[in-house]
């Protein structure tokens, strides 16, 4: 049974005595009280409602008066409404590379793909984990163009005391089905502390109050109302993902990547980093888990017929070729916990004696001797043994006449990557 599902019924009685209620209302009337509940968490002055989360990044870049060669860079990482939004206004998406360890948009990247032609920058806070934003605002200031804070994934999430959503110029929510406060038909919501831009969002929702080129993006009074209920419930579902979390981190953190954080880390999603594609693939068959994400952006079609740019993002393609996300909710029971880390310690157990009898079969069954780890050998020895552990037909193909220096490389790849074979 699904997190949305058992939330349901675990709460049900609140819910059909809330739907009762709504249901003699009006449904279209102002949401107000669904704005003030988000500006109370985020501590932004205003807060303007609508359908979803990409009209409200859509509106967000509309503000801007975004020209038709003006770029705007953003990650090569995230859902599509990221950087699809960006091509929405005319403007064109700048492709940047991401942090190996947190996945997030990294400073590098950016200050080798700004031009004078950047006028903004979209900072999504992937899988609701805020990482320190401040040197990239600063250059934003710098070079006084806009900071987009896609804080869609990472409601309630905080870094140091700072909220998400509470960064941006201008920064945007999703309440879709998938988020951690959802609405039962999606919703979203655009924040910012400059009153000019809040009346704009708000014409822009309703088509345009007939002034400008607007949209049909309102939010109606009962998915508001169930928005605003479990808004109500956050802390609470979020420690609970919290402790979630925890366990898989105490469980998994010595066998595979797990992400980055230091932050109050809602944990829209966990997300954890195997060793390639294909044992990537094979345990997320096991376990029926997702993949987020599995290509670049860039990479998808419907870019080979918009105009976009990008840096080399092979950091971005090597996450989408290793990343698998964990089932993570507020309603996940212990032994729900534990089938999951055992089915991953098992599976990797197996993946690891593969490596080892392909091993054993280069340099013997003698193949452990931790006195050679501090010694060196040609590159192409690690390369062999590296090509090994990930594809392990590889050694049917190639002769090797050293076997000392395997050993050396194989000693070396088992302390790095942590791997767990016992020395006898």
């Amino acid at each position: 049974m699904n997190g949305y599902k058992k939330e349901y019924l675990f709460n049900k009685q609140e819910y059909l005595k809330l739907f009762d209620d709504v249901m003699q209302q009006d449904q279209e009337q102002n949401v107000e009280f669904l704005e003030k509940s988000i500006k109370e968490i985020t501590g932004r002055k205003y807060a303007v409602a609508c359908s979803n989360g990409t009209d409200a990044l859509h509106f967000a870049l509309i503000s801007l008066n975004l020209k038709s060669d003006d770029e705007v860079l953003t990650t090569n990482f995230s859902w599509i409404s990221t950087a699809s939004c960006i091509s929405m206004v005319g403007a064109i998406p700048v492709f940047c590379d991401i942090n190996i360890l947190n996945y997030h948009m990294s400073l590098d990247s950016i200050k080798r793909m700004y031009s004078d032609k950047t006028k903004a920058i979209v900072y999504p806070h992937l899988f609701g984990n805020m990482s320190d934003t401040k040197e990239i605002i600063d250059f934003c200031k710098e070079k006084n163009i806009a900071f987009i804070e896609d804080a869609a994934q990472s409601l309630g999430s905080s870094l140091n005391g700072v909220q998400a959503g509470s960064i941006g110029d201008v920064s945007t929510l999703s309440f879709n089905a998938n988020k951690v406060v959802a609405g039962i038909s999606g919703g979203g919501a655009i924040l910012t502390d400059d009153k000019d831009k809040a009346e704009l969002f708000k014409k822009l929702r309703r088509h345009g109050n007939n002034e400008v080129l607007g949209y049909n993006s309102k939010m109606l009074l009962l998915n508001a109302k169930f928005i605003d209920y479990r808004l109500q419930k956050m802390k609470e579902w979020q420690s609970k993902r919290q402790a979630i979390a925890k366990r898989y981190d105490e469980q998994l953190q010595e066998y595979v990547t797990i992400q980055q954080t230091n932050a109050d880390h809602n944990y829209h999603k966990y997300v954890i980093r195997l060793q390639n594609k294909e044992v990537r693939d094979r345990l997320k068959e096991k376990l029926g888990a997702k993949v987020h994400y599995d290509k670049p952006l860039s990479e998808n079609k419907m870019y080979e017929n918009i105009k976009h740019k990008k840096d080399s993002t092979f950091i971005s393609k090597i996450v989408c070729d290793s990343i698998l996300t964990l089932p993570i909710h507020a309603y996940m029971s212990q032994q729900e916990v534990d089938k999951i880390i055992n089915t991953i310690l098992i599976f990797l157990d197996q993946e690891e004696n593969k490596f080892l009898n392909s091993m054993k079969q280069l340099i013997g069954d003698d193949i452990f001797d931790k006195s050679l780890v501090n010694e060196t050998t040609e590159d192409i020895y690690d390369y062999i043994i590296e090509k090994t552990y990930q594809t392990p037909e590889y050694i049917e193909d190639v002769s090797f006449k050293d076997k000392r220096k395997l050993k050396i490389a194989f000693n070396k790849f088992r302390v790095f990557n942590k791997l767990k074979f016992t020395i006898k």
